[in-house]
């Protein structure tokens, strides 16, 4: 892939944005393509992908060089405040792609289909997603389930449209499921190995594998020709993912998914800059002169 001419290795430089230079790490000079994430499979090159819900968000992910943007139907939690992803609306979720695909710059777009969009038939499905890419401008979707969703892969991609399969864990199946819990333990990989091959016979370009074992992954992506992207599955997937409020602890709560690390700790700063702001206007201090207009005229 190319790449912006930016720190020759090593760490992001901080400084450079206000300097004018590519702040990010290796960020993409050209659009990002599936095709080029399906050729990076297996070359030891692994991409990144991060959750994006709004424009603002996606210009900074964009800068920092993450080459694929996931909006995510975790948007019912991190945005909305739903207790779960079964409540978002394809309103909502399309409102929200549009504004991340005007900020993303060079990035692949990916856009979480809503429950209840798609699962009823092959034509629902295709209606659904059309309506998605036609409303956002995202550049493919992405559907929950395996084997039971085959025959919806098949028709999405017969019609023309990307598809990225999201195996393992599904949090829109999160009550069939029993709650949050590991997949692919024990008998369990036989299914994850059966949904990886029915996605992958069904056209899917990508999967999303969350919460599985990492030895189990490994194997999944090493029988797959498609990319394999984990969420708590691994460091041997040819991609990774993170809610992104997960990735800097907002809010700081300090409920985060074993899985998630944290490179920053946004929640906490936002806290504290808000009681800084609330205080001065409280004080007085705030607005100072220098953030005050003169009632002179300047001839």
């Amino acid at each position: 892939m190319t790449v912006a001419d930016s720190p020759t290795d090593s760490s992001v430089d901080s400084s450079a944005h206000s300097s004018g230079q590519p702040a990010g790490y290796l960020v993409p000079t050209k659009q990002v393509r599936i095709s080029d994430l399906k050729a990076r499979k297996g070359s030891g090159d692994p991409f990144a992908m991060l959750t994006a819900y709004d424009y603002s968000t996606a210009s900074a992910f964009a800068q920092a060089g993450i080459e694929v943007m996931l909006v995510g139907d975790s948007a019912a939690n991190v945005v909305y405040g739903y207790d779960t992803t079964q409540r978002v609306s394809m309103d909502e979720m399309a409102f929200l792609a549009a504004g991340v695909v005007r900020g993303a710059g060079n990035a692949l777009v990916v856009a979480d289909l809503p429950f209840g969009t798609y699962e009823a038939s092959e034509e629902q499905a295709v209606r659904s997603s059309t309506e998605m890419l036609r409303r956002s401008g995202a550049h493919m979707v992405k559907i929950e389930g395996g084997v039971r969703m085959a025959s919806k892969i098949r028709a999405i991609t017969d019609a023309g449209i990307s598809v990225c399969a999201h195996i393992g864990f599904t949090p829109q199946s999160v009550n069939q499921l029993g709650g949050f819990k590991i997949q692919g333990r024990g008998s369990g990989a036989d299914q994850l190995f059966a949904d990886a091959e029915a996605i992958q016979e069904a056209g899917a370009d990508m999967v999303v594998m969350e919460m599985v074992p990492a030895e189990v992954a490994k194997k999944v992506t090493a029988a797959l020709e498609i990319p394999t992207i984990g969420i708590g599955a691994g460091p041997d997937c040819d991609g990774q993912v993170l809610v992104w409020h997960d990735m800097v602890a907002l809010p700081d709560n300090g409920h985060r998914p074993r899985f998630a690390k944290q490179w920053a700790h946004v929640g906490a700063d936002l806290t504290a800059a808000a009681a800084a702001y609330k205080k001065e206007v409280a004080q007085g201090t705030f607005p100072a002169e220098e953030h005050c207009f003169s009632d002179s005229v300047l001839r």
